[in-house]
């Protein structure tokens, strides 16, 4: 009985698994025209792209409605990320996400702010009982914005699964106009293997494209030997925008025959940052350009994989002419063909693979660690996608990490002994990674003892910086002692051009106040409209602290009267 239970569930699991998808349960969030200025599954820097970037005319403020009934199920207010985000969960199984709001509908603009100053913080992340926020479908529940780490005004909008993945929105029936084929603009060649050539190179090459009279593109012939893989660089662009954004499928057969289909359907984020694997990361960091390898190697857990013969690579035998095709496709079904041809050919190399001198040779199967002068680097198991040559040594302070063109996957930790500072600035001293000669960003950093340790996962140099100079804090709409009755926000300017802003803290009379951080333009705002101002006069207390504990208390007074 138990057994047939058991088989029960898991049928019932299925049948639900595979249900499909009702394209017509979704309405669009917004009444203005679908535009797009970034598709599902876009390659951005280390993530997919897990939703719809969708355009609202250049401005904030346009209003978003509920696509289905629900209820709020998470709201989170950030500096940084989504900035203000709305999370909505509806009977389907499906929630739907909204993100760099410029603020939410009023009942939930309350219940926000209600916790903020319970809470007496800006950041929050609430989960609202099942009955505190009920949504209807058409209902209004926010507003556009460009809060957070986003570029310009826009609605990021998500659908996600019961398991919390990211969905393609356009298989909800949402309907974007697309009459442009996908775009090509590179095609590279990939020996593997100590035997394979390509144009007599064991590295990549880059085939030279020829767009065909039937708009189909053919490569060069190319001969080669061993096992090959391929990799493109290719966008697509919808009507009435100029975005080159992701595409949709990408299909390879060889001779015919399918290798590797990869769908941007759905994917997890815990397998997000294997973008960095998926494409060739290098190649992109000295060209900026991303090259889609349209092969599996080894540690590419990435489901957006859909099927597979060989991992995607072609096995070239001396003697045989084939052809490898690749077809790209956007989601309404526009095609962009490529055909390689294919000449089976031994050659000798004229470009050998270079052989690393005088290099640190750091494995991915198991943790290692380095130790150069007063630094030590570890490095966990599978910090790097594959064991790799890194150029690794140090200048005094500085310690030189090879160059940002391998992608690292976990953190790797910088430890570096200060024994040889005094007490005194020991306090003020960081890890910074430095960007340029004179151009250098804070890394978050921790002191045990004479021991500051910092993670990251971005290869490059970081040196030690030392910050013993406050944020400074000015007044941006008001002039201390005067009256701003008229006044809708209350403004002031912090910057701190060192280790950068931690924290801050407002008062007004005592009491907590409520300051929203735009850290793009360096501005703290007070929405007077949160009564909490005094009739006539106003005592206004301001700290902001930086990342290595250097604080500055700001003083002014202001009158208004309660209008």
């Amino acid at each position: 009985m138990n057994l047939l239970r058991i088989v029960l569930v898991i049928s019932v699991f299925k049948l639900h698994a595979q249900k499909p998808i009702d394209s017509n349960y979704f309405s669009n969030p917004l009444e203005i025209p679908m535009i797009l200025s970034g598709s599902f599954g876009e390659l951005r820097s280390n993530h997919f792209h897990s939703g719809l970037d969708i355009k609202t005319q250049q401005k904030s403020g346009i209003p978003i409605y509920a696509p289905a009934d629900g209820y709020v199920s998470r709201i989170k207010v950030a500096h940084y990320g989504y900035g203000k985000a709305l999370y909505i969960k509806h009977p389907n199984g499906y929630s739907t996400v909204y993100a760099h709001l410029q603020k939410f509908e009023t009942s939930i603009q309350d219940y926000v702010k209600q916790s903020q100053y319970k809470k007496e913080q800006y950041e929050i992340e609430l989960f609202p009982k099942q009955n505190s926020l009920l949504v209807k479908k058409g209902d209004l529940i926010a507003y556009s914005g460009n809060s957070g780490s986003s570029g310009g005004p826009h609605l990021h909008y998500e659908i996600r699964d019961s398991f919390s993945r990211p969905m393609n929105p356009m298989l909800f029936g949402l309907e974007i106009p697309d009459t442009k084929n996908p775009a090509v603009t590179s095609v590279f060649a990939y020996p593997v293997g100590e035997k394979a050539s390509v144009n007599q190179s064991a590295e990549p090459v880059k085939l030279r494209l020829i767009k065909q009279k039937d708009g189909t593109y053919k490569t060069e012939k190319i001969s080669a030997y061993g096992k090959i893989g391929f990799g493109v660089a290719t966008t697509d662009q919808q009507n009435g925008a100029y975005n080159k954004n992701g595409v949709y499928r990408i299909k390879t057969s060889f001779n015919g025959k399918p290798k590797i289909d990869i769908g941007f359907e759905k994917f997890s984020f815990d397998e997000t940052r294997y973008l960095n694997r998926y494409i060739d990361y290098t190649y992109f960091k000295d060209h900026k350009i991303k090259i889609q390898k349209l092969f599996r190697q080894t540690n590419n857990p990435l489901s957006i994989i859909k099927q597979e013969d060989d991992n995607g690579f072609v096995r070239v035998a001396e003697g045989y002419s084939s052809n490898f095709t690749i077809e790209i496709k956007d989601y309404q079904g526009n095609l962009t063909q490529i055909t390689i041809p294919v000449i089976g050919k031994k050659d000798s190399l004229g470009v050998k693979k270079q052989t690393p001198k005088d290099l640190q040779y750091v494995p991915s199967a198991n943790s290692s660690s380095v130790q150069r002068g007063i630094f030590t680097i570890n490095f966990p198991k599978n910090a790097l996608y594959q064991g790799s040559y890194l150029d690794i040594k140090t200048t005094g302070d500085t310690l030189h990490l090879h160059t940002d063109n391998i992608p690292v996957h976990k953190n790797i930790s910088i430890s570096m002994d200060i024994s040889n500072y005094n007490t005194t600035d020991k306090n003020k001293l960081y890890i910074a990674r430095q960007v340029y000669k004179n151009i250098s960003f804070y890394t978050p950093t921790r002191r045990e003892d004479n021991i500051l340790t910092a993670k990251t996962r971005t290869l490059g140099s970081y040196t030690l910086a030392m910050d013993t100079i406050a944020p400074s804090v000015k007044a941006a709409n008001f002039t201390d002692g005067k009256w701003i009755s008229n006044n809708k926000t209350l403004q002031l300017k912090i910057e701190d051009t060192h280790s950068g802003i931690s924290s801050y803290r407002a008062t007004l009379n005592g009491k907590f106040i409520l300051m929203e951080y735009n850290y793009k333009k360096d501005v703290l705002t007070y929405d007077f409209n949160d009564n909490r101002v005094a009739d006539t006069q106003n005592n206004l207390r301001l700290i902001v602290t930086d990342n290595v504990g250097n604080s500055t208390t700001f003083e002014a007074i202001f009158f208004r009267k309660k209008l």
